[in-house]
């Protein structure tokens, strides 16, 4: 479809009336909504009159979702803020100790067994015990298991079996 003076004039007339496109396009017949929307980009029309229902129309004030929190209050647990989509997901159970109840630094390495960096060797524990900034840093240094970085003991706190990563994660799900 050609656009032509009459349809052009008869385009900038409807456009001043404030029709919408899909009006404009009805009106013209042979021309979609799109087409309308491009000459009248291309000719620059602008300013529309404003229909009375959209003159007429005013905006109602917004109510707050939830009552206003002083700036003072901390969040709390209960406290609802953004996207409340996940506000009733069910809570999880807190994970199964997977770990022996002994802390692995609290474990009594004899001073004579205590290894340092420069003494660690491919058949010593290199579990670290401590904070590396204090001087009393060292490692367990007792022997290792073959082809593992860690003693007995420490090998078990380091290394689940799979079977029991499952039952710890069937238990935080279920």
């Amino acid at each position: 479809m050609a656009w032509t003076d009459d349809r052009v004039a008869l385009l900038k007339k409807l456009w001043s009336d404030g029709l919408s496109a899909s009006q404009i396009a009805a009106e013209l017949g042979g021309v979609t909504r799109n087409a309308v929307i491009g000459k009248v980009h291309r000719l620059g029309l602008s300013g529309r009159a404003k229909t009375p229902s959209t003159a007429a129309r005013a905006r109602k004030p917004r109510t707050a979702s939830r009552p206003a929190r002083p700036p003072s209050a901390p969040f709390s647990a209960a406290t609802v803020v953004g996207n409340t989509v996940l506000k009733s997901a069910p809570q999880v159970a807190p994970r199964a100790a997977a770990r022996p109840a002994v802390n692995p630094d609290s474990v009594v390495v004899p001073i004579s067994k205590r290894a340092t960096i420069l003494t660690l060797t491919e058949t010593t524990c290199k579990w670290p015990i401590g904070d590396p900034g204090d001087a009393d840093f060292h490692f367990c240094g007792h022997n290792s298991k073959s082809g593992l970085p860690y003693c007995e003991y420490h090998a078990k706190v380091a290394y689940q079996p799979v079977s029991d990563r499952r039952k710890v994660k069937k238990v935080a799900i279920g």
